[in-house]
């Protein structure tokens, strides 16, 4: 047994012990976790109960973007040992899968993937984690910068499908925390400056404050008119859509330069509207992003190196005893927040 912050139902989180697999095996190892951020999607799941097909039917651990410790190692890891410091990618497939065999992993119908039903999360003291997929922390990182390795593989997924070029000038439709890692991760690729759109202030105020992000209040403004004035009417040379919402989809036409790039990167909640004449008038590149492949080692580098620096956008860090209000204040969504953290106690 084992405590964990357990969503029991739609609604209901609770700090409990529950029972859960205790085998090591020879490719495994054993980690004290350290932090964890609270995701959206771990909110979505606490407030609805569900994401698309994925319903919770049965308590179910929350939590997938963490760091720690090493503190077992199966008989067959080479790369680990006992007191390293590791972050975990959250996404287990099967190596010998269709998907996993063309490198694609990230969409294998059999991976499991931390917190989502009905794969437990990693919201407890111990996880046991494939050693393929753990991977160590460079002594510039802290634990809080290794849990944002997660989110921010996702920046860097869709920077990679966008296929950047130096000197391209970005745009972001939604300033929300995938939106930020988005921005940094195409100022990182190559992108000259990246505009990003939103209508809360307090966030662009946030990332605003990085050098080569410029900010869109599309209260004052709509995306289309800003990034036309910033391009002299050209429009932006790559566009990632980091919102979900409907509107802004339905409008990305009138953002992208002729043969541009568009990167779906938010996730309605439902069917949304759009405009394929108007992104076929400029033929413009349609990529879709779904969580990240082969991307982990490439973030940690960034931010190892300085590159990339999320620390400003770590907002609060609750104690492990506070689970539960720190997700009753990540589903606040208050405007000055990004990414709250939760801090498992200490072994």
């Amino acid at each position: 047994m084992a405590e964990a912050l357990v969503l029991e139902r739609k609604g209901e989180l609770a700090l409990r012990d529950i029972a859960l697999p205790d085998q090591l095996r020879p490719q495994d190892v054993r980690i004290a976790v350290h932090t964890v951020g609270v995701c959206g999607s771990d909110v979505h799941f606490y407030t609805h109960g569900k994401i698309g097909p994925f319903v919770v039917q049965e308590p179910m651990i929350l939590g997938h973007e963490a760091s720690g410790i090493v503190v077992q190692t199966g008989s067959d890891v080479q790369h680990l040992k006992v007191g390293d410091r590791v972050c975990m990618e959250p996404g287990i497939p099967d190596p010998t899968s269709r998907a996993s065999r063309l490198g694609i992993y990230n969409v294998d119908p059999a991976v499991t993937f931390w917190a989502t039903p009905p794969v437990h999360g990693c919201l407890t003291p111990h996880v046991i984690h494939p050693a393929a997929f753990t991977f160590k922390l460079p002594d510039t990182m802290s634990f809080a910068e290794g849990a944002m390795v997660e989110p921010f593989a996702i920046g860097m997924q869709s920077a990679l499908r966008a296929r950047i070029q130096p000197g391209d000038v970005g745009l972001v439709t939604g300033a929300g925390p995938i939106g930020m890692m988005t921005a940094l991760a195409a100022l990182a690729g190559g992108c000259a400056k990246v505009y990003v759109a939103d209508l809360a202030q307090p966030k662009l105020d946030i990332i605003g404050a990085y050098d080569g992000i410029e900010t869109i209040n599309i209260r004052q403004q709509s995306a289309a008119e800003a990034i036309a004035e910033a391009t002299d009417g050209w429009g932006a040379d790559v566009v990632f859509e980091c919102s979900g919402a409907a509107p802004a989809i339905l409008g990305l036409p009138a953002l992208a330069r002729p043969g541009g790039a568009i990167v779906l990167v938010g996730m309605p909640v439902d069917p949304v509207p759009v405009d394929i004449v108007g992104l076929q008038a400029k033929e413009l590149r349609v990529e879709t992003v779904f969580r990240y492949a082969n991307i982990y080692d490439r973030a940690i580098a960034l931010i190892g190196a300085g590159k990339v620096d999320l620390k400003p956008l770590i907002s609060a860090t609750l104690p492990f005893a506070d689970s539960v209000a720190a997700f009753d204040r990540a589903v606040e969504a208050r405007e000055t927040d990004v990414k709250i953290q939760i801090r498992m106690p200490e072994a």
